[in-house]
C-alpha cells in the first residue's frame, strides 16, 4: 500500500496555494458612470430621486414639463382611431354593390320587355339606364381605392402618434445603469438643454480591483481566473469578496518588468467602496463543476441586490 501511494503522489493534483498569485496591494475603483443628461430643452418639473438614492435602470429620474407634448399625443391618439376606422369600414363599398345589383336588375327588366315588346322602353331609357350600371361599377372600384387610400392614411396616422408617444417619453429622465445617485445638479423649476446633465450615477454593486503583477507569473492565461479580495473595513478587518479577472495588459513595463491586470469584483451587499486599497489573491482555475457553483452562487447573490 505505501508503494501505491508513493506512486500515485505525484499525479494528484497540485495544492491551490502552489498555483495561487498573490497581489500585496490593489485598487478599488467604478466599472461603470454615467452623466445622466436632458435629451430635450424644457422646464424640469420634478426630480423624483435625492442623492444617496439607489436606482434601478430604467427608474425615472426627472420629468421635463410636457403638457404640450402630452396634448399632442392625445390629437394623435384621437387621428390615429378615426383613420382605423374609416380603414376599417366597408359602408361605401357595400353600397356600391347594393347599387350595382338594383341598376342590373332594372336593366335586365328592362331589356326582357324589349324582347317581349319591343317598343315598350325607348332606346334612351335603355341607354340612361345602362349608364347607371357603370356608374354603380365604377362607384366600387371607387370605394375599394378610398378603403386602401385609408390603409396607408391609418398607417401614416400610427407613425405619428408613435412619434408623438416618443417625444413624450424622451420628457422622462431615465437612470441608464443600476446604481446609486450621488449628485444632482438641476432643481425643478429649472431649465435645462439636450445634453445638459442632470445628476451622477455611480454603478457600485459591482466594482473593478486593479493591480499589478509580475510577468513571470503569466505562465498561462489569467483571463477569467476567480479572486479573492481582502480589505480591513470599519469595524470588519479581513473582509473577503470574490470575483474574476477580467483583463490582463498585454503590454509588460521594461522597467518594472510588471503587468496591469484587473478583476471585477461583486459587492451585492455594498461594502466595499471606490477608493479603498486591498489584497488580492488569483486563486487556481476552477474545474467545470466549480465553476457552475460560483456562477449560481453569484448570480443568487445579484438576486439579492435591491436598490429599492
Amino acid at each position: 500500500m505505501m508503494l501505491v501511494a508513493l506512486f500515485m503522489g505525484p499525479e494528484s493534483e497540485p495544492s491551490p496555494s502552489r498555483d495561487s498569485i498573490n497581489v500585496s496591494s490593489v485598487l478599488i475603483t467604478l466599472i461603470d458612470q454615467v452623466e445622466v443628461t436632458a435629451r430635450l430643452q424644457g422646464m424640469l418639473s420634478s426630480v423624483a430621486v435625492r442623492e444617496s438614492q439607489l436606482v434601478k435602470k430604467g427608474d425615472v429620474l426627472a420629468q421635463i414639463d410636457d403638457a404640450e407634448a402630452e396634448l399632442t399625443k392625445q390629437r394623435s391618439k384621437i387621428e390615429l382611431e378615426t383613420a382605423r376606422e374609416q380603414a376599417e369600414s366597408d359602408v361605401h363599398i357595400r353600397a356600391a354593390k347594393k347599387s350595382l345589383q338594383v341598376s342590373a336588375a332594372e336593366l335586365r327588366r328592362s331589356e326582357e320587355a324589349v324582347k317581349r315588346f319591343k317598343k315598350s322602353v325607348s332606346d334612351t331609357e335603355l341607354d340612361r339606364l345602362r349608364l347607371l350600371k357603370e356608374q354603380a361599377e365604377l362607384s366600387i372600384e371607387q370605394s375599394e381605392l378610398e378603403k386602401k387610400i385609408a390603409g396607408f392614411t391609418k398607417t401614416m396616422k400610427k407613425n405619428e402618434y408613435d412619434l408623438a408617444t416618443l417625444h413624450v417619453e424622451l420628457h422622462k429622465i431615465k437612470s441608464p445603469l443600476t446604481g446609486m445617485v450621488v449628485q444632482i445638479n438641476r432643481k425643478p423649476g429649472e431649465w435645462v438643454e439636450p445634453g445638459q446633465a442632470v445628476m451622477r450615477i455611480l454603478r457600485i454593486d459591482r466594482l473593478r480591483a486593479e493591480g499589478f503583477i509580475h510577468a513571470s507569473e503569466l505562465a498561462e492565461d489569467l483571463a477569467g481566473r476567480p479572486v479573492t479580495l481582502t480589505v480591513d473595513l470599519p469595524g470588519k478587518p479581513k473582509s473577503q469578496f470574490t470575483g474574476s479577472v477580467v483583463f490582463v495588459h498585454p503590454e509588460v513595463n521594461p522597467v518594472s518588468g510588471q503587468v496591469r491586470f484587473w478583476a471585477e469584483i461583486e459587492n451585492t451587499d455594498l461594502r466595499l467602496r471606490p477608493g479603498l486599497k486591498a489584497s488580492l489573491t488569483i486563486d487556481p482555475k476552477r474545474s467545470s463543476s466549480s465553476q457552475q457553483s460560483a456562477v449560481s452562487s453569484q448570480q443568487s447573490e445579484k438576486n439579492e441586490f435591491n436598490p429599492r
